[in-house]
């Protein structure tokens, strides 16, 4: 499995943005595709975004088409989602993960990381 560490959550206003990043320590994932995930009080986890390996291929969730983009930097062995236009409904756990196809189903993923909060206030 590869290891995923998420970073970059918090305390936003609504309308603001922010940028989280998921790295893998030690660990190359340039042939893995990624995605991103988030899990609300409550609720069930959701899709977020999903970018390919070789990030041309990227699937975004209907709620945030338009707000948040995701790309990443194989170099860097980091993925990144970028959260613009932030609203009080996109308040989760965010987690990144790994796996070998880019999809929407969590279940195409093999490998997650810890989650890291993201708090909108209205």
């Amino acid at each position: 499995q590869v290891q995923l560490a998420e970073t970059g959550g918090g305390l936003v206003q609504a309308g603001g943005s922010l940028r989280l990043s998921c790295a893998a320590p030690g660990r190359t994932f340039s042939t893995h595709a990624r995605g991103w995930f988030r899990q609300a009080p409550g609720k069930e986890r959701e899709f977020v975004a999903a970018v390919s390996w070789g990030g041309a291929i990227t699937y975004y969730a209907d709620p945030v088409k338009g707000r948040f983009t995701i790309s990443r930097d194989n170099a860097k062995n980091t993925v990144y989602l970028q959260m613009n236009s932030l609203k009080s409904e996109d308040t989760a756990v965010y987690y990144c993960a790994a796996g070998p196809r880019v999809a929407t189903s969590g279940a195409e993923y093999t490998s997650w990381g810890q989650g890291t909060q993201v708090t909108v206030s209205s």
